[in-house]
């Protein structure tokens, strides 16, 4: 605003001022207390509350401006120490990433010191401690971040991944158990609880808390994984009632998973279990011979060799792996166990058959070395029995003893500069290398004369 329009506002209102008082002389008396009083013009009172109520809005204007600019300041200044801390935060998450502790640990302590109620920063830095080894001093941390976010499912998880690094599963327990308090259907609170409880044989729960995470849904891409599991821990729980001695039990649940899962190998095997605690011997040689006709493993011909043997009734399994050779003529393996059965029966010329048809027909392992060596020395094949043994052992004639990897124990009959499996150099020593290394040597007692 100009001079000339402040000073043409003034003459208006002086103007406006000396008209309104003409045509209003009359005066106006305002009592301020019952006997005390002023009396002015009615112009001048009129004029005067215009002016004061003016006054008073221009006040308040002036204190809205005062009290943004204030605001903004503040939030300016607040904005500026929260990107100061977040900075400082981020460069030591970046050395912890990078392997620097020694500074990543100097940056969050200072991120925390200048905010103590950063969650973030308490979870980072626990996050150095574990690095050093300092468990105690991350499960501090992680529990201060508990004290100030109780909610934060993040501080929760690390809590629970660090108790279970020091093998304190219960305290990890709890920890799960309050996140699903929070948010009931979270997978990965329910799968790590349930994880725990596997660990240490609790089935009857684990079944419990795999049945509440197929009904929180898994992503579909794990769902029969999940499935197959629940299948698994139904086996653990029938398996615990048959050591128990609750057979019938136990077999009633081993059907049904084999009803559900006619491939799961385990179930077929531990139900003729049950049968054979049971005493009813005949029903668990037809669920392993069942076992093997329809699934071919060789756990089964173990079962029924022990079965069959221990009732003194070894006929009626030579009929049983006749009938097997015949449908299954292209199958080594009840050659092989029934060269090892009728070698057992001392029928060495009929073992010797099978178990060159399978040695013609396989690669070398040591079980069928063992066989041919036993059946040599049935016949006082001394010889043959020894070279039959030393293939078994991997021994030559030069006493090749072998050597394993230090690192990650893979054998090998030469000795290598770096291990293939490993990647390590000059890992490989003797295969017996860490029993007699660091022994004390003790001298044989020498046999007194004439003994």
């Amino acid at each position: 605003m100009t001079l000339m329009s402040f000073l043409l506002i003034v003459i208006l209102f002086l103007a406006f001022f000396v008209f309104f008082s003409g045509i209003n002389p009359q005066e106006m008396t305002i009592f301020f207390m019952p006997d005390q009083s002023v009396t002015y013009p009615v112009a001048v009172v009129v004029i005067g509350c215009i002016l004061v109520g003016l006054f008073i809005g221009y006040g308040v204007h002036i204190y809205g401006i005062l009290s943004t600019v204030l605001r903004y300041r503040m939030r300016e200044r607040g904005e500026k120490r929260i990107k100061e801390i977040d900075q400082v935060y981020r460069e030591g998450v970046g050395r912890l990433i990078s392997g620097d502790i020694k500074k990543a640990r100097n940056l969050l302590q200072k991120a925390i010191d200048k905010e103590p109620g950063k969650v973030e920063s308490y979870i980072a830095l626990a996050s150095v401690a574990s690095h050093e080894g300092k468990c105690e001093e991350a499960i501090s941390l992680l529990r201060k971040a508990k004290s100030i976010n109780g909610k934060s499912l993040e501080v929760l998880f690390k809590l629970a991944h660090t108790y279970e690094e020091q093998d304190r599963d219960d305290a990890a327990s709890k920890e799960y158990e309050e996140i699903l308090v929070l948010e009931k259907d979270n997978r990965k609170a329910i799968r790590s609880l349930r994880d725990l409880q596997m660990k240490h044989n609790r089935w009857e729960e684990a079944l419990e808390l795999q049945k509440r995470l197929l009904k929180a849904g898994p992503s579909s891409n794990r769902l029969e994984e999940e499935k197959q599991l629940m299948l698994s821990v139904r086996y653990e729980i029938a398996k615990q009632n048959l050591d128990n001695g609750e057979c019938d039990q136990a077999a009633s649940a081993l059907k049904q998973i084999i009803k559900e899962a006619p491939d799961f190998v385990a179930a077929r095997v531990t139900l003729g279990d049950a049968y054979t605690q049971a005493g009813d011997e005949d029903d668990a040689a037809k669920v392993w011979q069942d076992g093997y006709k329809r699934l071919g493993r060789s756990v089964f011909l173990s079962r029924l060799e022990d079965l069959y043997i221990q009732k003194e009734d070894p006929q009626s399994l030579l009929t049983f792996y006749t009938q097997a050779l015949n449908d299954r003529s292209s199958d080594l393996v009840p050659r092989f166990f029934y060269g090892k059965l009728c070698l057992r029966l001392e029928m060495v010329d009929e073992a010797l058959e099978q178990i060159y048809i399978v040695e013609s027909s396989a690669p070398d392992f040591p079980q069928l070395h063992i066989l041919l060596a036993e059946a040599h020395r049935r016949r006082n094949r001394i010889d043959e029995a020894i070279d039959e043994y030393q293939k078994a052992l991997g021994v030559d004639n030069q006493l090749n003893l072998g050597y394993v990897c230090d690192k990650c124990g893979r054998s090998s009959r030469e000795w290598a500069s770096r291990c293939v499996n490993c990647g390590t150099w000059g890992s490989y020593s003797i295969a017996f290398r860490k029993l007699v290394q660091d022994r004390e040597v003790v001298t044989p007692a020498v046999a007194p004369h004439g003994a």
